[in-house]
């Protein structure tokens, strides 16, 4: 698909910094963060975006470059289970790093003072009223619980409710699906909070996922990655973008020279470049026929790159 047949805003320079140190008492570690944003321009949108298991905030450049020069502010946190901090199994923060991550998320939102007072030449430009929440794998995960998903109780529970109603709208790419019977049990073991619900998953959300996206960690196949549109309410402005061809990396979304991306594919990363743009932009800003457009463009193509459904 030629990228120019979905119309967006023109780039314009970025800047970004790292690290934004925020103080977080009890966490063991003080949360790092880099904010990427336009060089000029005010009432910028935010998105915050989870990284997968093991990156940092050096991570998903292909997105967040894009994202920054088409006029959103960008913040990554590192989370504890980042590779640059190298925590052991057995530390005692391990079990709940799910926890700790939306707690991350949590802590950018209070923290945005001293975020716009970090960053020069970014203060008093944040529109705090247009937030969104995305991410990749398991930080997929992360982002869908401000959304409203939770992470089901041994017992089966539907587990604390840990949503933000600062947070309106949500891209989820390649996010794990149901958990339970649907996990491997090397994943039951090793993973036991990847038992999410969407039950209560109201919060507009963008979901992609890969047709060829066969985790190890579900007994089930690609379609595994599509639960949480599936499952969640519909009716509330959700979307599901279906990638042909597409594998866990969903083309090289974790950066531009990466060896675990298995599928590379810089026309598949710049459709989600600009879908995700599209979705946002219409979500935050009801006004704004961005994501109509992108899909009828999408309908249109002779040989897409994937299929939108929405509820």
């Amino acid at each position: 698909m030629k990228s120019m047949e979905i119309i967006v805003n023109a780039p314009t320079p970025v800047i970004s910094m790292k690290p934004v140190v925020l103080p977080a008492p009890g966490r063991g570690e003080d949360l790092q963060v880099r904010v990427s944003a336009p060089a000029a321009g005010h009432e910028l949108p935010i998105i915050l975006f989870s990284h997968g298991f093991g990156w940092s905030l050096d991570g998903y450049a292909p997105l967040v470059d894009y994202w920054a020069a088409h006029g959103f502010a960008v913040i990554q946190p590192t989370h504890l289970d980042s590779r640059t901090l190298n925590l052991p199994p057995d530390d005692p923060r391990t079990p709940l790093i799910w926890r700790h991550r939306v707690e991350d998320l949590k802590r950018i939102l209070d923290e945005l003072d001293r975020i716009e007072a970090s960053v020069p030449g970014l203060s008093g430009r944040l529109d705090r009223s247009r937030i969104a929440a995305a991410g990749h794998s398991w930080g997929g995960q992360t982002a869908s619980m401000l959304l409203g998903a939770r992470v089901l109780d041994p017992d089966g529970g539907e587990g604390e409710d840990m949503s933000d109603s600062r947070v309106k709208a949500g891209v989820l790419l390649a996010t794990p699906g149901r958990g339970g019977a649907d996990l491997t049990p090397f994943a039951a073991e090793r993973f036991p909070f990847m038992n999410p619900s969407f039950a209560h998953m109201t919060t507009p959300a963008l979901v992609v996922a890969g047709d060829r996206d066969q985790s190890r960690l579900s007994v089930r196949g690609p379609d595994w990655f599509a639960d949480p549109y599936r499952l969640s309410p519909g009716g509330n402005g959700k979307s599901l973008l279906t990638l042909f061809g597409a594998e866990h990396s969903l083309g090289g979304i974790p950066g531009y020279t990466v060896a675990e991306t298995t599928d590379e594919s810089p026309e598949r990363v710049a459709l989600i470049q600009r879908l995700a743009w599209a979705y946002l932009r219409s979500t935050l800003y009801p006004e704004d026929s961005s994501w109509a457009e992108a899909r009828n463009a999408l309908a249109e193509e002779p040989n897409p790159l994937g299929r939108v459904e929405c509820d």
